[in-house]
């Protein structure tokens, strides 16, 4: 492994400042938990066992649909982009994967990329597909659609890329390929609304026919945006039918910003893993719509309660039950470092509480109908603060007690500033 970013020594020294105060509080915690019947470092050893991927294109700041702000020392390609990701994971310790997104991410040697990421201790995760956006020299235009365009010629083009993708894929390690179209209509009557959607299934099962046995198809769905009266593949209704037609590799990825406000988002989880159909999740949070914001930023219980449903699953799984976990944020005010870093903690830590829930008195108020004590059931694990237990997780690991504070005195970004040309003006994500 080559030199990673973060001095050791650093995150030492650091860690020997807090670990005393550190095992205090793990030990009373500890003892809490065992009133309760539960060995604190089972609950440990299990959010050990937890990771979730980052998103390539989430090392950079992100835009609105009018602008973009850069910091500098952001990322400017993808071996810039790994450097930053190793970060993260060297400090947290819970995102040891990386999603690649292409063409943005495209370089000429495959191979060496992945060596590149896993002397940085970084494999790869899902491969995404980019059919919502033109690129340089492409022969038609995804204006008016991708896979489900009225255009042969342009469907052709969409299925080719993903093929594409794929065989990027097996080259970095990878086994899952999301795909998210943009395609739908912003008036009506702007496309015939049935049609459409046979067209996606026509071209998505040829994409569906090039994947390897052990991949999955991962469908997104999205409400809104760009196509803002309607959208081909607009929520999971749309998602679980398509993925049930494709056939047993394609699953549907839950992006939690892709939902009309108030929808009931752990309800949409157990649906679909009732199904067999639960392929993974996007984690992020909203206020008004798809926002992106940084994870459990404004609803962090009902990413609890995501998780929730995640725990019942396990407990009763389908076939291919194997949910694929990423952050999927656009850090427009904020350094992404901090930003992932924070919503990987956060979304461990719910993770953690869920692994808390008296399962036994849960199921026994439902049966009962008790709401009150099912309720508290939940109740408790969530008001449990599970800090010790992921720090402690973290610095067995090698991280950081307190990641954001070794990041910030590492001054990697101001590094970086030095080291890197400049990312220019703009709008969008990259």
């Amino acid at each position: 492994m080559t030199e990673l970013p973060i001095s050791f020594d650093l995150i030492a020294d650091r860690n020997a400042a807090h670990r005393e105060a550190l095992e205090d509080d793990y030990a009373a915690l500890g003892r809490k938990l065992a009133r309760a019947g539960i060995d604190i470092d089972a609950v440990k050893a299990k959010v050990a066992g937890f990771s979730v991927a980052v998103p390539s294109w989430g090392a950079g700041r992100g835009g609105t649909r009018f602008a973009k702000f850069p910091i500098p020392g952001e990322p400017t390609n993808i071996h810039e982009k790994l450097e930053d990701c190793a970060v993260i994971q060297q400090l947290g310790r819970t995102t040891p994967r990386v999603s690649p997104h292409f063409p943005w991410d495209k370089v000429s040697d495959y191979k060496a990329l992945r060596e590149e990421a896993a002397a940085l201790g970084l494999g790869f995760d899902a491969v995404n597909s980019n059919t919502f956006q033109d690129q340089p020299g492409q022969a038609h235009t995804y204006a008016n659609g991708s896979l489900a365009a009225q255009d042969a010629a342009t469907r052709q083009q969409a299925v080719d890329h993903n093929i594409e993708c794929i065989e990027i894929g097996r080259q970095l390690g990878s086994t899952d390929l999301t795909v998210w179209v943009g395609d739908g209509t912003n008036f009506p009557g702007q496309q015939d609304l049935g049609r459409s959607l046979d067209r996606y299934l026509e071209a998505a099962a040829k994409i569906y026919a090039a994947l390897p046995d052990d991949w999955r198809m991962l469908l997104e769905h999205k409400m809104f945006e760009p196509a803002f009266y309607s959208t081909v593949i607009s929520d999971w209704g749309s998602s679980i039918l398509a993925a049930q037609e494709l056939g047993p590799k394609a699953k549907c990825l839950v992006d939690l910003g892709h939902h009309a406000p108030n929808v009931n988002i752990e309800q949409i989880v157990a649906r679909l893993h009732r199904f067999g159909k639960l392929g993974g999740f996007h984690f992020n949070d909203s206020k008004y719509g798809d926002d992106d914001l940084d994870s459990g930023s404004i609803n962090p219980h009902q990413l609890f309660l995501v998780f929730n449903e995640l725990a019942e699953a396990e407990l009763n799984p389908r076939d291919g039950f194997n949910p694929s976990y990423m952050i999927d944020q656009s850090h427009n005010v904020t350094d992404p470092i901090e930003s992932m870093l924070s919503s990987a903690e956060t979304i461990t830590q719910c993770y953690a509480k869920a692994a808390l829930v008296d399962r036994a008195a849960l199921h026994a108020a439902q049966e009962a109908n008790d709401t009150m004590m099912a309720f508290q059931a939940l109740r408790r694990a969530y008001n449990t603060d599970v800090a010790p237990i992921l720090a402690m997780a973290r610095m067995e690991a090698g991280g950081a007690i307190d990641a954001l504070e070794a990041y910030r005195l590492s001054q990697y970004r101001s590094r970086k500033a030095q080291e890197r040309k400049a990312v220019g003006l703009g709008a969008g994500i990259v």
